[in-house]
């Protein structure tokens, strides 16, 4: 038997506990079906120091968990799960998902944020939490004062970094580019932390294995061609991000390269009665502040279409 619930918001970053709380505070009682990274990708900000209202540096997770009780305060109910399929063709709109419930909707947000892109290398996935890392928050614990690598250039690849320079003795960024495209505020960082070293102009060519865990880099030059090993033990990857939109393909209206298309200024999609928020419409501007409004407008023009469908 389907649960029915007038709201439902799939997603747990800011962008999805944001809307909660809005949605909750109108009175529509939604649920939030967290899917299985809680906090979305801001909970790999240990030092988040651009959220307004904090005069001090704090925790991405910190947010969240308050973002999340605060929804919770105000009547949003939680669901641990990950929905797996969704018919938004058919009214209510249905959602399944892979603890096996079926939840429909009058109205739905997606806020389902974005993923980490990989390098595609033949071992990457086998030796992912063998050495290969997506997220210094959660493994750079495990290398402490040793030498690691990050791949990347972006804030992400940055902030990475810079986790990693307190627990590890030395951090070297690997970028494919001869500068960063990471915020201003992130470089200088980056560049005043004496641990912290960059490769210019070169890419990781292959992941070195021994006895099932990273032993090395080859890393290649890419205006040389050549290429050097570097021994390490970790390797953590932060070149970018894709949206977690492959459930909904064929039914929303997505860009070429997956984000969702929303009406001008809006959240509303091409269908009525669903809605973006949050990265997942967004592949511009990823800061918290702007995932967190949009979370709060989506879930506002939510509230707008159920009064006007009654």
């Amino acid at each position: 038997m389907s649960k029915h619930h007038e709201v439902v918001i799939i997603g747990s970053g800011p962008a999805g506990y944001s809307a909660g709380i809005y949605a909750a505070r109108n009175g529509n009682k939604p649920l939030i079906i967290t899917g299985m990274e809680f906090g979305g990708q801001i909970t790999k900000s240990f030092d988040l120091e651009n959220y307004p209202g904090f005069t001090e540096k704090i925790d991405g997770l910190y947010l969240t968990e308050q973002m999340r009780k605060q929804a919770e305060i105000f009547g949003a109910e939680i669901l641990a799960d990950t929905v797996i399929n969704a018919d938004l063709n058919n009214r209510p709109f249905t959602l399944k998902t892979e603890n096996g419930e079926e939840i429909t909707a009058d109205a739905v947000i997606i806020a389902t944020g974005a993923s980490c892109k990989t390098l595609g290398l033949p071992n990457e996935k086998k030796l992912t939490g063998h050495g290969v890392s997506y997220c210094a928050t959660c493994d750079g614990f495990f290398f402490r004062d040793k030498e690691v690598f990050v791949i990347g250039g972006g804030n992400t690849a940055v902030y990475e970094a810079l986790h990693l320079s307190t627990v590890c003795s030395k951090v070297t960024v690997i970028h494919r580019r001869d500068h960063f495209t990471a915020e201003n505020i992130n470089q200088k960082h980056f560049f005043d932390t004496p641990n912290c070293e960059v490769i210019w102009n070169s890419t990781v060519e292959e992941i070195v294995e021994t006895d099932g865990k990273v032993s090395a880099l080859k890393v290649k030059n890419t205006k040389t061609g050549e290429v050097t090993e570097y021994p390490t033990e970790g390797v953590f990857i932060a070149i970018g991000n894709k949206p977690n939109t492959e459930i909904f393909a064929n039914q929303i209206e997505l860009d070429e390269a997956g984000y969702i298309k929303t009406k001008p200024n809006l959240c509303a999609t091409n269908i009525d009665g669903i809605f973006g928020a949050g990265d997942v419409k967004n592949p511009h501007f990823k800061q918290v502040v702007i995932a967190a409004a949009s979370g709060a407008q989506a879930a506002m023009e939510a509230t707008k279409y159920l009064l006007s469908s009654k």
